[in-house]
């Protein structure tokens, strides 16, 4: 038998969308502004997977002036707690200073419980007499509302009040604040507003949007889902091509796979035809809940940190190709809906 070898480099997709910069992410970055004067820390949240593709430097930008923690969620679902992940945690939290960083699994109390201690430290140190007032941002679908139930399950032991789901755009409007820590002789206590996820506005790599793509920060319609799944099968393949053992042998080929898959899981349309797309959303789920191995798909070096700080600026003058590209595809719908009328 021949020794397999896994694709060195992924293909570019040229022709992959490479905007998701919706109406109610703009709406809410202006109203997010509009309440900074009221906020003692912004908590941003970044997917612990790719900590540099879910970086938004828009928030940076237009939530100045406030002190910064970031927080890297889905800890569990990247990190396998060995030498090398945590020198690339030191190199994460070296290279955001000043900003403080932390890594967390909002089902990890003991991870949790430092968001806290973070939080209530940065109130005892204010020293204010009507408590805190905190807000969570960040991209779509990253763990801001997860992390929040969390916050508020280990910190006031009460129950869940934001709303999650697999799919981005849960969250569409910014929500009230809900109290985390409750306060003490001299406070009210720390209170933290949920805010929708806010997407770049234009992403100027096809690969980052990939990596969006695959973590869930855009709609799983947006992609194709078998173009999702052979950009994962690429990095598995890299991880260990044992990881889908169960289900084929080692194949740099995703219809192969998704066709074993297909025919082992039931997956069948009628007829008896494997169901390509079903079986590519089912092995893209299985991925992003940790079943199919836990990795980073950005590389953390410090080039690329560095390299995507001096991005930046493309990304902030690319406003306003993303708001004409929204427009654009408004007017694609409204003629699709006017044709189909016809």
């Amino acid at each position: 038998m021949a020794t397999f070898v896994p694709r060195q480099v992924f293909p570019t997709l040229d022709s992959l969308p490479r905007s998701y910069f919706l109406g109610h992410h703009k709406a809410g970055l202006d109203k997010m502004k509009t309440m900074l004067s009221h906020i003692d820390l912004v908590i941003e949240c970044r997917d612990y997977r790719i900590p540099l593709s879910s970086r938004n430097p828009l928030f940076e930008e237009n939530l100045a002036g406030r002190e910064r923690l970031i927080v890297y969620t889905k800890q569990d679902l990247g990190s396998q707690g060995r030498q090398r992940d945590k020198t690339r945690e030191r190199l994460i939290q070296e290279f955001q200073q000043p900003s403080a960083v932390l890594f967390s699994d909002y089902k990890d109390k003991s991870s949790v419980r430092k968001v806290l201690e973070f939080a209530r430290a940065h109130t005892a140190s204010a020293n204010s007499l009507i408590g805190s007032r905190m807000m969570i941002v960040g991209m779509p679908n990253v763990g801001k509302s997860s992390l929040l139930n969390a916050l508020r399950r280990v910190g006031v032991h009460k129950g869940k009040v934001a709303h999650t789901g697999a799919q981005p755009g849960v969250t569409r409007k910014i929500g009230t604040t809900v109290k985390i820590i409750e306060g003490e002789e001299s406070g009210e206590g720390v209170y933290l507003m949920d805010t929708p996820g806010v997407f770049i506005p234009y992403v100027p790599d096809a690969e980052a949007m990939l990596k969006l793509a695959l973590c869930g920060s855009v709609k799983d319609t947006i992609i194709a889902p078998t173009t999702l799944a052979d950009y994962l099968l690429f990095h598995l393949n890299t991880y260990d091509p044992f990881t889908y053992g169960e289900y084929a042998p080692p194949t740099n080929d995703i219809v192969q796979l998704l066709d074993l898959l297909a025919r082992k899981t039931g997956r069948l349309q009628k007829g008896g035809s494997p169901d390509l797309e079903a079986s590519a959303l089912w092995l893209i789920q299985r991925w992003r809940n940790g079943h199919l191995g836990r990795f980073m798909l950005d590389e953390v070096t410090l080039e690329n940190l560095e390299a995507q700080r001096k991005g930046d600026e493309g990304i902030r003058l690319s406003l306003s190709q993303g708001r004409k590209m929204v427009k654009e595809l408004r007017k694609q719908k409204s003629r699709a809906k006017f044709l189909n009328t016809q």
